[in-house]
């Protein structure tokens, strides 16, 4: 493989990384607008909060097919213990990902619901998520010899 396409490859993945970890750090101090904000303003955060998930989950796509191609290509294979954990991290993150921020969104939007319990739940919720992206972060940085 020509050493050049390598090399771009290498970077849309590390650009594709960026843009899904990044917007959960935004997501931090939004939460905390969502608890005092107007019904007004509501929707608003609401809609930004979804776009900056739907961003993260597109660019997960970019991700995963980048590196797919990088073992492809590069000199690495699918029994490297390192990319065996990253696989089982993304995987576990993909389940909770599907379940973790939409159901919390959506009660929102109904009446009686304590905000502050919500809030509680979406930062926690964008602090396990991100611990989960780091993790798989730190697999394919340091790329240790787990066994």
């Amino acid at each position: 493989m020509d050493y050049f396409f390598y090399r771009i490859l290498i970077f849309i993945h590390v650009v594709s990384v960026i843009v899904s970890i990044g917007p959960f750090f935004i997501l931090l101090p939004l939460v905390q607008k969502l608890n005092e904000a107007r019904e007004a303003e509501l929707d608003t955060y609401l809609n930004t909060f979804r776009y900056a998930v739907s961003l993260s989950k597109h660019s997960g796509h970019v991700l995963v097919g980048s590196g797919i191609l990088l073992v492809i290509f590069g000199p690495w294979t699918w029994g490297t213990p390192w990319i065996i954990m990253t696989l089982i991290i993304l995987f576990c993150s993909l389940f909770f990902l599907a379940r973790a921020f939409s159901p919390t969104l959506r009660k929102f939007q109904e009446k009686d619901q304590l905000r502050e319990k919500l809030t509680a739940k979406l930062n926690r919720t964008i602090w396990i998520y991100i611990l989960l992206l780091m993790a798989m972060l730190w697999f394919m940085v340091v790329k240790p010899d787990v066994w």
